[in-house]
């Protein structure tokens, strides 16, 4: 017996992103289990046949945990549990390939399942799991994105901060990171925003100065740096740039 739910309007977050299998999950399985096929592309993943067909895709740990074998008859509750590991399944896997993609907090994580329409409590379990595994780890994160940004962006220690409050890092671990990070680095603060003004710089030569100068400022104000800061080193690099003429 199949019972089949409604399909959710899967969102969508890039062309790497195909549609959930959750979309595809009835919502009620009862029958003999017909077939038990492993997946070729994912070794470990079965897809679960009932009266032929395809209803679930799980692990082989829990084909071995549920004791479930080709001739077996599920009942509802048998099937609910099935379902149930299918949905946990898919959410961790998808939550897997999107670390694979790019590294992110478990915050970030847990909102990218969630607008992907998996319930709450199966990211909640995905992303523990992942945690668990060190395959998330949000101390790691914040060093990793402190070292990019301030490297490579030229971003203050407030915006770094900042940045990473918006990624859900809890504050103590973002300060540590970044004081980690500009030490290990021996990132001065003034040379990096020295540096970020002379990069802004060298793209906008050839426009008047009060155009160049009204754009450098609002580009460092936008990296976090103090406006006392800033307009400290508009001073030294903008009578440099009058005086190149």
């Amino acid at each position: 017996m199949f019972s089949w739910a409604k399909a959710k309007t899967a969102t969508v977050g890039g062309p790497d992103e195909g549609d959930s299998s959750l979309d595809r999950l009835p919502s009620t399985i009862a029958g003999a289990i017909t077939a038990l096929r492993e997946n070729p592309r994912k070794p470990g993943r079965y897809s679960v046949l009932v009266d032929g067909k395809s209803v679930a895709i799980v692990s082989a740990a829990y084909l071995h945990d549920a004791k479930l074998a080709v001739g077996a008859t599920l009942d509802e509750a048998a099937g609910d549990r099935l379902l149930l590991a299918a949905r946990k399944l898919e959410a961790f896997d998808r939550a897997a390939a999107a670390l694979g993609r790019r590294a992110r907090s478990a915050h970030e994580l847990e909102r990218w399942l969630l607008q992907r329409g998996f319930d709450r409590a199966d990211v909640t379990d995905a992303v523990q799991r992942l945690t668990e595994i060190g395959a998330i780890d949000d101390s790691q994160f914040a060093r990793a994105f402190a070292r990019s940004r301030a490297l490579g962006k030229g971003m203050s220690r407030r915006r770094l901060a900042q940045e990473l409050a918006r990624r859900g890092v809890a504050a103590t671990m973002a300060d540590a990171a970044i004081a980690e990070v500009l030490e290990e680095e021996s990132v001065d603060e003034r040379a990096l925003l020295e540096a970020a003004a002379r990069k802004k710089l060298a793209v906008l030569r050839g426009q008047d100065a009060e155009t160049v100068k009204r754009r450098l400022y609002g580009y460092l104000a936008r990296r976090g740096y103090a406006s006392d800061d800033i307009a400290a080193v508009l001073r030294r690099v903008m009578a440099e740039y009058r005086a190149e003429g």
